[in-house]
């Protein structure tokens, strides 16, 4: 088995082996992934952390063995927590790289970093402060960063700094947690999911105090939340439809 740790501070994750393919995802700095298809000049991975799957660009990441790789995963998995820093290399070069980098391999690729980080489990209280420095994030889809964001990415990215696992797509995020029956059982940092007129899940966003919620819709945003859905005050309507809340820690 091969393994890979991404070198770069963004890399898209696509749908198939190709630069025109839509990304569905994304591989920020110093995540690591099992290696699974190779090709010319893609390569199809499974990332450790979600088990994402998609292919990536072969200039894009670098190889690590299996004793390097078992050292990256072992916790506490270390992430950067401003919304920008930077990494110095070996050549005393600059690396910007986005918030919930990885910095557990800084050894390994020689580099130097000295800014804001977050390990460990956090109190449930700090998901909304999380989720406040995604606050106005572009939405992009199949992104994970402040210049790019999609809902359940979100909602991953602030779980993922607080310590926990969330899957990469709402609809499997919905199956995760104890489900709540009414808003008002709910607290800040719960999930609220959304489905379409088929009855898919298609949204996700984090419970605020006093019936607000913050998510990703155009951009990182706060509404208003009721038993119908999302109400956004600026269209004077509800916008999602909502399916379940649910209580993940």
């Amino acid at each position: 088995m091969k393994y890979g740790i991404c070198n770069l501070s963004i890399v898209p994750i696509r749908s198939e082996a190709s630069d025109k393919s839509e990304q569905t995802s994304q591989l920020l700095y110093g995540e690591t992934f099992i290696i699974l298809k190779e090709k010319t000049k893609w390569t199809k991975i499974k990332l450790c952390f979600d088990n994402y799957i998609g292919w990536i660009n072969n200039k894009q990441f670098e190889i690590i063995n299996e004793q390097q790789f078992k050292i990256l995963e072992k916790d506490p998995q270390i992430y950067s927590y401003d919304l920008v820093e930077f990494i110095e290399n070996a050549n005393h070069e600059l690396i910007a790289i986005p918030i919930g980098s990885k910095l557990n391999g800084l050894n390994i690729f020689n580099h130097i970093y000295d800014g804001s980080k977050i390990s460990e489990t956090q109190e449930k209280s700090k998901i909304i402060s999380t989720a406040l420095r995604f606050l106005n994030s572009p939405y992009l889809w199949g992104g994970k960063t402040p210049f790019g964001i999609d809902c359940s990415g979100f909602t991953q990215m602030v779980y993922k700094l607080n310590g926990h696992k969330l899957e990469r797509d709402s609809y499997l995020q919905a199956k995760q947690g104890s489900p709540l029956s009414f808003i008002e059982e709910s607290e800040p940092g719960d999930l609220a999911f959304f489905d379409n007129e088929e009855g898919k899940i298609i949204h996700v966003g984090i419970i605020m105090d006093d019936n607000h919620i913050i998510h990703a819709s155009g951009k990182v945003r706060i509404d208003r939340i009721d038993q119908t859905g999302i109400y956004n005050s600026e269209a004077k309507s509800h916008t999602h439809k909502l399916r379940v809340i649910k209580k993940i820690i």
